[in-house]
């Protein structure tokens, strides 16, 4: 089972990883390169993260609320 700090850089990775996809993906249009299997599989990363995001917010849902950290310390300012 993946734990929720594995989720999230996941995540973070593979948002990257997308953003670098972007990039790429405008300049092939740019330069007149079909890009439509670029493209798809840039539509698998994204459902991946959408996934794996799913999978952090129901973890996150499970931890007892006494045990997340608070920030400041739990004050309200």
């Amino acid at each position: 089972m993946n734990t929720l700090e594995y989720l999230r850089s996941e995540i973070e990775r593979m948002r990257s990883q997308i953003s670098r996809q972007r990039k790429e993906i405008l300049q092939l249009h740019r330069a007149g390169i079909g890009t439509a299997s670029a493209e798809a599989l840039l539509a698998r990363m994204q459902a991946k993260v959408d996934e794996l995001s799913m999978q952090r917010d129901e973890m996150k849902k499970a931890v007892p609320h006494e045990t997340r950290a608070r920030v400041l310390g739990g004050r309200k300012w």
